[in-house]
């Protein structure tokens, strides 16, 4: 067990450094250099692609490695399990759905103007009220409602865990740069991940 955690926490690290180098801003102007302004119409989209295909590795590695169930979820619990998710998956959709679908998988940036060169807005409606990154606390709430636990699953939702909120620091960051006092003003009156549903900001309408 103890190997199989070792073998998951490695490939867990490699694709946060893989997925944190590929969205650095350096990459991306040393691709623009490369291949031109033209490979930022592409460059969201491959991405993601990327993103997805160097995670089933990972799956597999939970699926195969030698492993053991910590709970298997019964009623009452399984029901409140699944019905978190699915309350998850749909906040994970309204918050995709607030700041483009589109944009976020980068069929939008598939135009003829560059990513880089277009204009953005920072939202802070709807969900973004309440938290500054919903999608990051959806997809928390998934992993970690599995109604079935295993050592290796574990092991994966806490290096995931992790890294999530790391490249929450790195994005804002990002974040930063782009708006400047307007998200630190953001930041400073919305919480990260934990919604406060009591607060005037979270409460007030728009």
């Amino acid at each position: 067990m103890i190997i199989s955690s070792a073998i998951i926490i490695l490939a867990v690290t490699l694709y946060g450094v893989l997925h944190s180098w590929l969205a650095s801003p350096a990459v991306k102007t040393y691709s623009r250099r490369l291949l031109g302004e033209k490979s930022d119409r592409y460059y969201r989209l491959i991405y993601n692609i990327i993103a997805v295909l160097t995670l089933l590795p990972i799956v597999l590695l939970v699926a195969l490695l030698p492993n053991r169930v910590l709970y298997l979820a019964q009623a009452p619990w399984l029901y409140l399990l699944l019905a978190g998710q699915v309350v998850a998956l749909t906040g994970m959709f309204i918050g995709l759905w607030q700041t483009g679908i589109s944009d976020f998988i980068g069929f939008s940036h598939l135009g003829n103007v560059p990513r880089h060169m277009k204009s953005s807005t920072l939202v802070a409606s709807g969900l973004y009220r309440c938290v500054r990154h919903p999608l990051y606390t959806a997809g928390i709430i998934i992993i970690w409602f599995m109604p079935i636990m295993t050592t290796n699953l574990f092991t994966v939702n806490l290096c995931l865990t992790l890294y999530i909120i790391v490249g929450i620091y790195l994005e804002e960051r990002k974040l930063v740069r782009d708006f400047g006092d307007s998200y630190v003003s953001y930041r400073r009156s919305t919480p990260m991940l934990v919604p406060r549903p009591w607060t005037k900001n979270c409460r007030k309408s728009g």
